[in-house]
């Protein structure tokens, strides 16, 4: 079995193509259709509760929506130029507190897709100069460009399809 690196381990590269960020649009836009893969047909308990994971699958999904008006405010300081880039909140007291569990999964798809959307429009109405834009990232203390932060939230949504993955392979 291949061991997964911790999210907060992982390093990001640079990417020198911004004309990548094209086909990272198409990972970010599949996101909520890849999520309804997995649960389709599935009658999995962990849909709620989880004795091996931090998070219930709907808190999962939950956790993705809570991230999107950050990686929106994010993407559009990278197209202003801001220097710095607005931190996360790493203890992720939105999800914690939120009711994710007692909503229907097929609600936080629907919310979560609808958030991407926002997401999408933003990155695809993007301009060739605003492309060379680069933020400093509060955690990882590197600039990114918007090619850059697509792959962050590319990523980190990969991170959270493998784990809801396992946990329904349990």
């Amino acid at each position: 079995m291949i061991k997964r690196t911790k999210w907060f381990e992982r390093k990001f590269p640079t990417i020198e193509d911004s004309s990548l960020l094209l086909g990272i649009i198409e990972r970010l836009e599949g996101t909520g259709l890849r999520i309804e893969h997995r649960l389709n047909n599935s009658a999995n308990s962990y849909l709620q509760s989880s004795a091996n994971h931090k998070w219930s699958i709907k808190k999962e999904i939950g956790h993705l929506g809570d991230l999107e008006p950050l990686w929106l405010q994010r993407v559009r300081q990278i197209r202003a130029g801001e220097a710095d880039l607005k931190e996360a909140d790493l203890t992720n007291k939105k999800t914690e507190d939120a009711e994710h569990d007692a909503r229907r999964v097929k609600d936080l798809v629907a919310d979560f897709t609808q958030q991407r959307k926002k997401l999408i429009e933003e990155l695809r109405s993007c301009t060739a100069s605003e492309l060379k834009h680069e933020s400093k990232h509060p955690r990882l203390g590197t600039p990114m460009k918007l090619v850059d932060l697509a792959y962050f939230v590319a990523e980190h949504d990969d991170h959270h399809l493998v784990t809801i993955h396992d946990m329904l392979a349990e």
